[in-house]
């Protein structure tokens, strides 16, 4: 699967990501994807590459991101409510007003990401490294 094809499955909506689901690359490679207000629940983006993405707007809800390169992403009011984001790498992420609701960000790295105004409520956060919760809401 190449990178326009990649790309057009994850802009196709449900069918599109049950079908990307099924057969994704292993590691695929998205760096600065245009993904800005995405319909991208429940896909399986496990260790993806797309450091410099602009996900802005986009819904991740239940997204699996766990070991995933971020770096440098766009992520402003993006859905990711209960996301798994366990190690991934959220080094200078933009999360402002991101919904980040119970998500799991166990082990990630945020050193630098701007969490203002990102509802962290009931988001794991052990082990997580460079982590600034200034502005950020973290309580009901």
């Amino acid at each position: 699967m190449n990178r326009d094809e990649a790309l057009e499955l994850l802009r196709g909506g449900p069918g599109g990501i049950e079908t990307w689901n099924r057969t994704r690359p292993a590691v695929p490679h998205l760096e600065c994807a245009e993904l800005d207000h995405a319909h991208l629940e429940h896909a399986d983006l496990d260790r993806a590459e797309l450091d410099g993405a602009d996900l802005q707007g986009a819904d991740l809800e239940d997204c699996h991101l766990a070991g995933a390169s971020l770096q440098g992403v766009c992520l402003e009011s993006a859905n990711l409510r209960e996301a798994n984001l366990e190690k991934a790498d959220l080094w200078g992420a933009d999360l402002q007003r991101a919904n980040l609701q119970g998500a799991n960000l166990r082990g990630a790295n945020l050193t630098g990401a701007d969490l203002r105004q990102a509802n962290l409520v009931g988001a794991d956060l052990e082990g997580a490294t460079g982590v600034n919760l200034n502005g950020a809401v973290t309580e009901p």
